[in-house]
C-alpha cells in the first residue's frame, strides 16, 4: 500500500496530516479514493457520514441528533483511528486534542467526542 500511496500526488499532503503515519496514510487515501469527486468539504463529510440528521422529517422533530452514519464505515473507522493516535500522542497545546480533552470534561461519552473531533479544523 505504501508504494501504490507515494504515487498519488495527494500523498504528502496526507502524510503531514497529524495523527497520520505510515499505515493511517494510504489507508485513509485508500477510503477516501479521488478527493476532486466531491464538490465541496460538506460533501466529503457527508461520504464520511459523520455529518448530522436533519432538525425535522415529516412530523419528527428531533432535539438530539447523532451522526448519520450514511457514508463509508471504513472512512469513519480510519478517521477514528487518527483521532485516537492524536488523542495517545499529542502535546497539550495542540488544538484537536485540546478540543477533545474539553469534551472529554464535560462529560461527553468517549465515542461522541471522538466521532466529533474528526469535523473539527485546528483553532476552533
Amino acid at each position: 500500500m505504501q508504494d501504490l500511496a507515494t504515487a498519488v500526488p495527494e500523498y504528502p499532503v496526507v502524510m503531514q496530516m497529524h495523527g497520520v503515519g505510515a499505515s493511517l496514510g494510504p489507508q485513509l487515501m485508500a477510503e477516501i479514493g479521488d478527493v476532486r469527486r466531491f464538490h465541496s468539504k460538506p460533501a466529503l463529510v457527508a461520504f464520511t457520514g459523520i455529518d448530522a440528521p436533519p432538525y425535522q422529517s415529516g412530523q419528527i422533530n428531533v432535539q438530539s441528533r447523532s451522526i448519520s452514519k450514511r457514508g463509508s464505515a471504513k472512512l469513519r473507522k480510519t478517521l477514528f483511528l487518527v483521532m485516537s493516535v492524536i488523542l495517545q500522542n499529542s502535546s497539550l497545546d495542540e488544538p484537536i486534542y485540546q478540543y477533545m480533552d474539553k469534551k472529554r470534561a464535560q462529560g461527553k461519552p468517549y465515542k461522541a467526542y471522538m466521532s466529533h473531533s474528526d469535523r473539527q479544523q485546528p483553532g476552533r
